[in-house]
């Protein structure tokens, strides 16, 4: 690029921009054509197609425009190469008229054409399968010889929606047309039956293939791992092993975040060593960030951060990662740091970002830092993104500004579920139990009707008030939308009865359980000790323990609640024992202070300060 440009051949100037578009440069690439343009230099048709394949990467609309133009001015408007390349650009960069228009004015259209009019709708997404079937039907209708990628890009678009009856009938047809045995198509197959949840008939289509390359493998690994199959996904990933095939930059980046859920911390070790091996991997930045994420869900922070700032490159995504593995590691003040220090670095936080921070200001109460993120997502208009402005409520509501919450729930352009459920519970956390009922009311009237999650949140309310009126019309509702065998809704229909005094009706509830897990025994134990029935809810607790029930922390702490209130010190001393000895459950604040308490009531001081020694090295 140092010597002149009117000194250089057009080859030289081809060359240019082609290098300029791989490098994603399109300003400069267009300022280049513009030159061209006024000194009357044509630019061939292989530029061109460059140069749309980088706006199909970037996304970029406004410079595929201009780049249209250039083809115009060219004299390559009916060159049916180019026309596809523009079809493919405009539906991908979400102007499916734009495509439309192109495809339109196309004089003849073999099958190329109608692909790229196909494979953007598809990399466009959503319900934008009703077009693809619309286009492909049409395709059909007159007469155009379809080929693997016509069906391939249709199956994809099923996966995408998950829509799976569409997708059965696609497969039907492709055994009607013997096209069954294609290699690809069979890859796609896996991946829509995958992205439909129907794990079981995907692992069929796999089976039915003889000779897998390491795409087949990489898109049943990652079915496994989109159904939250993590086992069967690391179980594959060793059987294609055995078979010879070594794992990909897609296979390491799916299988990474799998075994961060697992907390394999070997198995990534052994991983990363396989990446480092091979020099190629370890220097890309989304396998970089993968491991990043896998040692802080394993929760070996120094190897997390030794991987990051060991990366000759970074981006706002391995940044976020490493912010993220901050948040679940609890060391929130390092993850609020890393937001100023990310953008000393020069890169601007995201949505995701934004969404990871938010929470934090909330948990440390950082009431300044979550005004700044709030400014900050409000210049960059990442509004009316819902999920944000979710998250900002529950922060305002943390740091005890509930007016702001309000504010913001009602300027919401565009609500959902989570967010009538996020005003709920902010309003309940603040004790303004009646507007938090007043909430539920009018989301009832909205076109978004309470789910699990916000049933749950006005039982808890319900039960706070000690209302039963509107506690039975709640139940009443959970019955009618077929809830009550999720285990946390009807868990809180038994403690709301328990808290608001009706025992039997609390009794009634449990009984109707059909399968009861430690949530549901913890929440009727603590409905008789509600009910004043201590005696009867330790032995309900030494009951379920013989017969082999598994008590998890939380029942703990209510069982030495109930403790503490009735006076039972020999009991609870017994329980602590069993918890820490028995079910190795590490002992927490809530359980050290209910015990030191009773103890404490009852003149027993020296044992009360053995266990507030005990407390204290908790750290």
């Amino acid at each position: 690029m140092s010597i002149p440009l009117h000194r250089k051949n057009p080859h030289a100037i081809y060359e240019s921009i082609q290098r300029l578009a791989r490098q994603n440069k399109l300003k400069e690439a267009l300022t280049i054509l513009d030159y061209l343009d006024k000194q009357g230099v044509p630019v061939n048709a292989t530029t061109f197609s460059s140069l749309i394949a980088t706006c199909v990467r970037r996304k970029a609309l406004d410079e595929g425009r201009q780049i249209h133009t250039h083809v115009r001015i060219n004299g390559l408007e009916n060159n049916e190469f180019l026309q596809t390349k523009l079809v493919h650009m405009y539906t991908s960069c979400g102007s499916p008229e734009d495509a439309k228009r192109v495809f339109d004015e196309m004089p003849s259209k073999s099958v190329y054409p109608w692909n790229a009019l196909l494979r953007g709708n598809v990399v466009l997404g959503g319900r934008q399968y009703r077009d693809i079937l619309s286009t492909f039907s049409e395709m059909r209708a007159l007469g155009v010889e379809l080929n693997v990628y016509s069906f391939s890009c249709l199956i994809k678009s099923f996966g995408g929606a998950s829509a799976f009856y569409q997708g059965l009938k696609t497969h039907g047809l492709l055994i009607k047309n013997a096209l069954v045995n294609s290699s690809i198509l069979k890859t796609s197959l896996i991946d829509m039956y995958s992205k439909c949840g129907k794990i079981k008939l995907a692992r069929r289509v796999f089976e039915e293939i003889e000779e897998r390359d390491v795409v087949v493998w990489g898109a049943m690994i990652a079915g496994f791992a989109h159904n939250r199959l993590e086992r069967e996904a690391l179980e594959y990933l060793r059987w294609m092993r055995k078979e010879g095939i070594d794992p990909n930059s897609v296979i390491l980046t799916i299988i990474l975040p799998v075994i961060g859920e697992v907390l394999a911390r070997k198995l990534g070790r052994e991983v990363h060593a396989y990446i480092i091996k091979t020099k190629e991997y370890s220097k890309q930045l989304p396998i970089q960030t993968a491991l990043i994420d896998m040692y802080c869900k394993c929760g070996d922070m120094g190897s997390g951060r030794k991987v990051f700032y060991g990366s000759m490159e970074r981006n706002t995504i391995s940044w976020t990662a490493l912010m993220s593995g901050y948040v679940s590691n609890g060391r929130l003040e390092q993850a609020l740091r890393s937001v100023v220090w990310m953008q000393q670095e020069g890169f601007k936080p995201d949505a995701v970002t934004v969404a990871t921070v938010v929470p934090v200001c909330g948990q440390l109460r950082a009431l300044k830092q979550g005004k700044e993120v709030h400014a900050y997502a409000v210049k960059c208009s990442m509004f009316p993104n819902v999920s944000i402005a979710t998250s900002l409520m529950m922060m305002y509501t943390k740091c005890g500004v509930l007016g702001y919450s309000s504010k913001l729930f009602d300027r919401m352009e565009r609500r959902n579920v989570i967010s009538w459920t996020a005003m709920i519970e902010s309003y309940a956390e603040s004790g303004h139990l009646h507007e938090a009922v007043d909430v539920f009311r009018a989301m009832q009237l909205s076109k978004h009707r309470p789910d699990s999650v916000a049933m749950s949140s006005v039982l808890r309310v319900c039960g706070e008030l000690k209302d039963l009126k509107i506690g039975k019309e709640i139940h009443g509702q959970v019955l009618k939308k077929d809830l009550e065998s999720i285990p946390f809704v009807s868990a809180e229909i038994v403690k709301m009865y328990g808290i608001c005094g009706a025992l039997d009706k609390a009794k009634l509830a449990f009984e109707a359980i059909p399968v009861k897990g430690t949530i549901t025994w913890t929440a009727i134990i603590e409905a008789y000790g509600y009910g004043g029935c201590h005696q009867e809810a330790i032995h309900l607790f030494n009951q379920i323990v013989s017969e082999g029930f598994s008590p998890n922390h939380f029942t703990f702490k209510v069982v030495l609640s109930i403790c503490e209130q009735a006076g039972f010190a020999d009991e609870a001393c017994r329980i602590f024992n069993i918890m820490t000895r028995r079910y190795k459950i590490r002992a927490s604040v809530e359980h050290y202070s209910s015990i030191i308490q009773l103890l404490t009531r009852l003149g027993r001081i020296k044992e009360a300060q053995d266990f507030d020694h005990l407390r204290s090295s908790l750290g």
